[in-house]
């Protein structure tokens, strides 16, 4: 990862950004930590470059980039707040602010209650949203670097980001984000059956991407003859929802009939429906499967249909719509 990739994924989403702003940041940053490293020995700026990137795919704004370059430097460097602040102003320095005072939380519960007080200490304690946001995008790339660390603390934080840190992705509707924090505890909680599913899913994936890149072009080839707009894209389970599903059904791997899926966006309401109604023509709906969460969303606000057919060669399909 470095600056270039960054500057990339901002400008495809916000062409007229001010580089500068990041550009600045990320020379700060480099020269706060230029002597130090990760546990990993990797240099310690390869750590916010990653958070920098993990904002851009939530397409924040370059202040919020920015801060997430220098979300370190208050807390583990000499470089002081008054320095920051003189630098970047007061948005940015609120941000890393706010991401320290997060940053310093002790989380030694286990109890589902004091997890939920934690939760809510965390949202409320930050009047800038993006403060959650930087802090989610530092932790889901810390729970991917926890190799060079000891047992106990990657027990520590792997119990921590699935009781403290998912939930609030999910609360905030971030499902890549959720799914990606979820896979990384899950990793160190219960190795044995993390690796069982990924190795069982990596035996089966060439032919089940065949199968979804399949039925993917049938389903966007009616769409275009009836004049729906839409994008139609597969999606794969993530570890930790198999393992959930596996424990929530009492069944094992072999029995998981719905590994993968379809993913539909459409432009408007209407057409989600208009979608729905192709997708029950073209293949025999599954009794029950079948979810309304634009009349009823959940309650981080995500609103979807879902529903799941018997599709080509008889094999089932779960599809969002």
């Amino acid at each position: 990862m470095n600056l270039a990739d960054i500057a990339d994924a901002v400008t495809s989403y916000h062409p007229n950004a001010n580089l500068d702003i990041i550009w600045g940041a990320y020379v700060y940053s480099a020269k706060a930590h230029r002597n130090q490293s990760r546990r990993s020995g990797a240099a310690y700026i390869s750590h916010p470059l990653e958070v920098a990137f993990n904002l851009t795919r939530l397409k924040m704004d370059e202040q919020t980039i920015a801060a997430g370059l220098l979300h370190d430097t208050i807390e583990d460097t000499l470089l002081t707040a008054e320095e920051l602040r003189e630098f970047f102003g007061d948005e940015i320095y609120h941000l890393v602010e706010g991401v320290t005072k997060i940053s310093q939380i002790q989380f030694p519960s286990k109890e589902e209650s004091q997890a939920e007080n934690y939760r809510k200490m965390i949202l409320a304690m930050s009047e800038d949203i993006r403060v959650v946001l930087i802090k989610l995008a530092d932790r889901a790339h810390n729970i991917k670097t926890l190799g060079s660390l000891s047992f106990d603390a990657q027990q520590r934080i792997a119990r921590e980001t699935m009781d403290i840190f998912v939930p609030i992705a999910n609360r905030l509707g971030i499902g890549w984000m959720k799914d990606e924090l979820e896979d990384g505890a899950f990793m160190y909680m219960m190795p044995d059956e993390h690796e069982s599913i990924r190795v069982e899913l990596a035996s089966g994936q060439n032919l089940r991407e065949a199968y979804v890149e399949k039925v993917r072009t049938i389903l966007e080839n009616e769409l275009m003859a009836s004049g729906i707009g839409g994008k139609v894209g597969g999606r794969s389970k993530h570890l930790y929802g198999i393992y959930k599903k596996m424990q929530q059904q009492g069944i094992g791997f072999n029995d998981l009939y719905d590994l993968t899926g379809l993913r539909i966006l459409t432009t408007s309401l209407k057409d989600c429906y208009s979608v729905l109604g192709q997708v029950h023509s073209l293949w025999k709906p599954i009794p029950g499967r079948f979810k309304d969460y634009i009349a009823m969303p959940k309650p981080n606000l995500y609103q979807s249909l879902h529903t799941a057919v018997i599709g080509p060669e008889g094999e089932r399909v779960e599809v969002q719509i």
